[in-house]
């Protein structure tokens, strides 16, 4: 009887002293009065020795959670299938003459199917060997229950669970679900071997301390100061960051200062991609527009190329393409323009015609002199020719507030101007509107500025304009690089893909 349970997988009790072994019977010797598994596991971890023998006044007590051999008629079934499903048959172990106990067997009856429970409600047999008593199926769950806790035992237990079923048991069909999927999944889940389970956990704490970070840091640090990069930690450095616009491959480095005048200029300005725009005096860019003029560029093409840019930046401040489309004919811009009897003024005129050509609503104030200049005449005959208002008094400027007023009131030289009674008038009337304002080439001299503007337009290059003038922006007047370079300046486009862009103060 004792080679009959040569395999079985046992749990041994020895005691507080000696803990719990598990493992599987490898020889029983009923002369000396031991048993000796192979594989073991004490108190659920596994041995560094292959086998442990046991002798009968050691073991307090002794269960049965797997018999071998699907073809053995001593298989016991689960004992929880047992008590439920068919009340009477299980498997007792009762105390034997000679210490080791004896097996006793009742008849299993196998005319129906058994059903098996679910993997997660499965507890080892409930077979109980004990030289001082038999122990009940409450004891046993209880021991049980201590037992699984144990990580080492609790994953082979699920395992032996699974594979102690009675050779008369069918398993039930799972609904979505094959057999051989179901094989697939048991292998995946409990296949690895009893001996790919280690020995000792990892040790977290002993690998973090030999990776050594201050060493880590060191190399990083040493190899972006060879490199030339922006070292680690540096304060006020931020990397760098780039538009979808911009090329992130370079081929040569920026030259951000591009633009070289003569004289030093007494303010500068940058551009959006941090391009160097220098200030001009006013004698400078008088000269550079006369020589401009020599060469081809004369007023008439300066006035249209003004007009053209500074009506594509009041379009853009007067809301673009969601303000003017054919589905907003209700919402039809008024621009008030306010132009001198000056070169100044023309420039206004010309504007005001492009923005009267795309359906805005444009009231021309200009005062009237016995004598006018050719170019404001020529622009006056083309106004003439658009849906646009021309006015001469203040009285006939609207009431209420307009979308934009676009200044073209002063001028460089012509400072008798303010002086006049419609000048003073016109003045009070664009600061009383409370409309933003958009000066066209406005003077230098803060004294002459008597609206303060919210933007101003420069023509090539920038004056050294003040604070009342706003926000510079600079549109490209069409004057040609070598014409920069006779007057003395080493020009480089800073404009780009754009005819009109913004400048910031530096």
């Amino acid at each position: 009887m004792a080679t009959d349970w040569l395999g079985s997988i046992v749990s041994i009790n020895c005691g507080e002293s000696l803990g719990v072994y598990q493992g599987r019977v490898s020889a029983v010797d009923q002369v000396s009065q031991t048993i000796s598994l192979t594989r073991p596991f004490h108190n659920g971890v596994k041995c560094l020795v292959p086998e442990v023998t046991f002798r009968a006044g050691d073991i307090t007590e002794l269960k049965i959670l797997e018999i071998p051999g699907p073809g053995d008629s001593r298989q016991c079934g689960d004992s929880q299938q047992m008590d439920t499903a068919i009340p009477g048959v299980g498997c007792q172990v009762g105390p034997s003459q000679n210490g080791t106990g004896k097996v006793l067997k009742k008849p299993m009856s196998s005319s129906a199917p058994q059903n098996i429970p679910r993997r997660t409600d499965m507890k080892s047999q409930d077979i109980v060997i004990s030289p001082q008593q038999q122990c009940s199926k409450s004891y046993m769950d209880r021991h049980m229950e201590t037992l699984s806790q144990s990580k080492g035992f609790r994953r082979r237990h699920n395992s032996w669970s699974s594979s102690s079923r009675h050779p008369n048991q069918v398993t039930p069909k799972k609904s979505g679900l094959k057999n051989g999927q179901m094989k697939s999944k048991d292998d995946e889940c409990f296949g690895d071997d009893i001996d790919e389970i280690p020995d000792t956990d990892f040790d977290f704490e002993g690998n973090l301390a030999l990776f050594d970070k201050a060493a880590v840091f060191e190399e990083i640090e040493t190899y972006e100061r060879r490199s030339g990069t922006r070292s680690r930690g540096t304060p006020n450095e931020k990397p760098a960051r780039y538009r979808h616009d911009e090329n992130i491959l370079e081929s040569e480095p920026i030259v951000y200062r591009r633009i070289v005048v003569p004289q030093n200029p007494n303010k500068e300005f940058c551009t959006d991609s941090g391009l160097v725009v220098p200030s001009v005096s006013y004698e400078l860019h008088k000269k550079l527009l006369a020589v401009a003029e020599k060469h081809g560029l004369t007023l008439e093409r300066r006035l249209e190329m003004t007009g053209v840019c500074a009506s594509q930046m009041a379009l853009s401040l007067l809301g673009g393409p969601n303000r003017l489309n054919p589905k907003n004919v209700h919402q039809r811009p008024t621009v008030a323009l306010l132009c001198g009897p000056h070169v100044k003024g023309a420039q206004g005129i010309s504007c005001g015609r492009h923005l009267s050509n795309h359906d805005v609503h444009v009231i021309l104030f200009l005062p009237n002199f016995v004598k006018m200049l050719e170019s404001i005449t020529n622009e006056l005959n083309l106004f003439s020719k658009t849906q646009g208002q021309q006015v001469s008094s203040v009285k006939d400027l609207p009431d209420t507030p307009v979308d934009l007023v676009i200044n073209c009131l002063d001028c460089h030289e012509n400072a008798f101007l303010r002086d006049q009674p419609w000048y003073k008038a016109v003045v009070d009337w664009a600061n009383q509107n409370r409309a933003p304002v958009l000066s066209i080439d406005p003077p230098i001299s803060e004294m002459e500025l008597g609206i303060d503007a919210k933007w101003s337009l420069a023509l090539g290059l920038p004056l050294p304009l003040g604070e009342r003038a706003g926000r510079v922006y600079l549109c490209d007047i069409g004057i040609p690089q070598k014409v920069f370079q006779e007057v003395g300046i080493n020009y480089h486009s800073p404009f780009g893909c754009k005819f009109v862009i913004p400048l910031h103060s530096t």
